[in-house]
């Protein structure tokens, strides 16, 4: 504590003393004069040194606060000037009223005041009007972390510049790992002979070498159809923009030795720990290989998912002994279950009504009790067609019951079986996949990144035609005792000609296989076609749609309906389909408003052009062949200009790949 503060304090006790001794000098002048006389002496010194003391503490302090408030305001004056943080004052019209030096030196001026924002830095100004309160711009090629005081129509400006480089290269030079999976290498090479299977491997591990070579990728192959690259994120950069061509090369390569081979690459990013990347990579590998191969997945921590590739259509791999395995595994967890219920997407088609009827046969086999759960007022004019003929079989018909009596049927024991679909939200009753903790997902389209959480069977085949195939070879390998009767293999059968469009369309070897074993099983096409039959009404509803067609790139033609027009569903699409056999057209797109209130986009196409990577766009998904997406708050007009930037992207993407 300063001196002068001690002096302060001791005044106030100082100025009591004196008091007490005028007292005592006053009482002295009646007894003895000649000691007052004294008294009054050393009173008088006292006094003059007290005030002498007095003075020299006023002085002193007068001394300080002036020192101090100088020195103050002399910092405040030369940080104001002098700081490397530019500041300026602005009037409402925009103009600059101040600024410190450092900011003009910044702006390569020697003098701001006057000057229009709009001239010296626009991007300023919008921030001003939406009084956002920081904000990072960039102006004369330096970044800038602006600061507004709206009140006193102020701005700081820090340069952020080299901050953000760090950040930039820290970001870059991250690690990412990537899983490297050739597709189908072990069915290729089961029938080859050493000398093709060495020349097969020197060709792929050589094409992959000079990629990872050119972009300085660490490779290792770690087995006989796997890799491991390891690179950084501004490496990744580089071959998102080339749309990883890897693929294509390896694709191309191998085409020309008769040798389909291809490429899935499972990608790991921004991810803090090494493990979690090798887990990231994995993840999304899985995920690739579920959509079907020849394409990378890159999965994010905040689980965002990107893909490229997939465009050609998935090779048929399916095996008879997976076919064997899933089945006798699905057979296992029904006997250990007390029943068996089976669901499909909302508003379902025949391949999701005809798979349900095959699973509720093959818990039927197995003794176990199955259900089919249906919304009866969200179903389409050819399954009401089949729940009319199923009426009169009211042992199958009794097996259809609603949501709401599926939610009180289900117990911890019961097994869920969701099929064609594996989505959360497209299932017809959310709340049952939550509620059930045993679940099975059979389904034919391709993996997308939201999933049934924690399934304890997954059967996924992108190369199978539908659903109701997939069923179908399930249902060779259960118990005989119980013989499929003419109506469920008709159902499965309705399923399969839906879904391939008369076989027209994603017919393998193994469609047939499945419909023939059906027809052995009392199949009725004839039947088939009558649950397919539409009505006039309809059919001129679809002409209408279509005759709305046009055509934006060459044979790509979208049609679309009016704003005050609803269109069903499965209308859209089979407008989509009718525009596919139209000639030149290589691709379909139908848009219009559905009764749930959002815009439905139907896809098709003959395979030239992945529909699905651009529903995917969309938020959708579907097939390389067969895809659609719903999108909300829009209108039509809005919903075609966002089709349209989609279609230019992914032709620009192939373009450039």
């Amino acid at each position: 504590m300063p001196s002068y503060y001690k002096k302060r304090m001791l005044r106030f006790p100082l100025y009591g003393l004196m008091a007490i001794s005028l007292a005592l000098i006053g009482i002295l002048v009646f007894y003895k004069w000649w000691v007052s006389l004294i008294a009054v002496l050393l009173f008088g010194a006292l006094f003059y040194l007290v005030l002498y003391f007095e003075q020299r503490s006023h002085d002193a302090i007068e001394e300080y606060i002036s020192t101090l408030s100088y020195r103050v305001k002399r910092v405040g004056e030369e940080a104001l000037m002098e700081m490397p943080i530019g500041i300026m004052l602005f009037n409402d019209d925009y103009y600059i009223e101040w600024t410190n030096p450092y900011l003009a030196s910044c702006l390569n001026e020697d003098s701001l005041v006057g000057r229009s924002l709009y001239d010296v830095a626009e991007a300023i100004v919008p921030l001003i009007k939406q009084e956002v309160n920081t904000e990072t711009i960039m102006i004369n090629d330096r970044k800038y972390r602006v600061i507004l005081k709206a009140e006193e129509r102020l701005l700081y400006f820090f340069d952020v510049t080299e901050q953000s480089e760090i950040e930039k290269m820290y970001e870059e030079e991250r690690t990412v790992i990537a899983t490297i999976f050739l597709d189908n290498y072990d069915d290729l090479t089961q029938g080859m002979d050493d000398q093709m299977r060495s020349s097969l491997n020197s060709m792929v591990t050589s094409t992959l070498n000079k990629w990872a070579n050119e972009y300085g990728i660490y490779l290792k192959r770690v087995s006989s159809d796997r890799f491991v690259g390891v690179m950084n994120e501004k490496i990744l950069q580089v071959l998102e923009k080339d749309k990883f061509s890897i693929l294509d090369d390896v694709r191309e390569l191998t085409s020309k030795q008769n040798v389909p081979l291809t490429l899935s690459i499972g990608v790991g990013v921004s991810a803090s720990s090494l493990p979690e990347l090798g887990a990231l990579a994995q993840s999304s590998l899985d995920l690739a290989l579920g959509r079907g191969g020849d394409q990378v997945a890159m999965k994010q921590p905040n689980g965002k998912v990107k893909f490229y590739g997939g465009k050609t259509n998935p090779m048929e791999k399916r095996t008879r002994v997976r076919a064997r395995v899933i089945s006798l595994a699905l057979k296992e967890l029904i006997l250990e279950s007390d029943k068996v219920i089976v669901m499909g997407h909302k508003h379902p088609d025949m391949d999701a009504i005809g798979a349900a009827i095959g699973i509720q046969k093959v818990a039927k086999m197995n003794q176990k009790e199955g259900y089919i759960v249906l919304d009866f007022s969200d179903i389409d004019t050819g399954v009401k067609r089949m729940l009319r003929e199923m009426k009169q079989h009211p042992d199958l018909y009794s097996r259809f019951i609603t949501p709401e009596e599926a939610l009180e049927m289900a117990t911890e024991d019961t097994l869920l079986v969701i099929v064609d679909t594996h989505k959360p939200a497209l299932v017809i009753e959310e709340k049952l996949v939550n509620k059930v903790e045993n679940k099975v997902v059979i389904d034919h389209h391709r993996r997308g990144e939201d999933f049934i959480l924690n399934p304890l069977l997954v059967y996924m085949e992108p190369y199978a035609s539908s659903t109701a195939e997939l069923v179908t070879e399930l249902l060779e390998y259960q118990p005989k005792h119980e013989k499929i009767n003419m109506l469920e293999a008709t159902a499965l059968l309705a399923g399969i000609i839906v879904d391939t469009k008369s076989f027209t369309l994603r017919t393998g070897s193994r469609t047939f296989d499945a419909a023939s074993y059906l027809k052995g099983q009392g199949a009725d096409t004839v039947l088939v076609q009558k649950f397919l039959k539409e009505d006039v009404d309809t059919y001129i509803k679809r002409s209408k749609l279509i005759e709305s067609v046009k055509f934006f790139k060459e044979g790509i033609a979208i049609a679309k309906g009016k704003e005050d027009a609803v269109y069903d569903p499965v209308l859209i699409a089979q407008a989509a389909d009718t525009l596919l056999t139209m000639d030149e057209v290589i691709a379909s797109f139908v848009i219009s408003n559905r009764a749930d209130g959002v815009v439905g986009i139907s896809a098709r196409s003959l395979g030239d052009i992945n529909v699905q990577i651009i529903m995917e766009k969309l938020e959708g998904g579907g097939h390389l062949t067969n895809a659609a997406t719903q999108l909300t708050d829009v209108s039509i007009e809005e919903a075609e200009e966002r089709l349209k930037e989609a279609i230019n992207e992914y032709l620009e993407g192939r373009t450039k790949s």
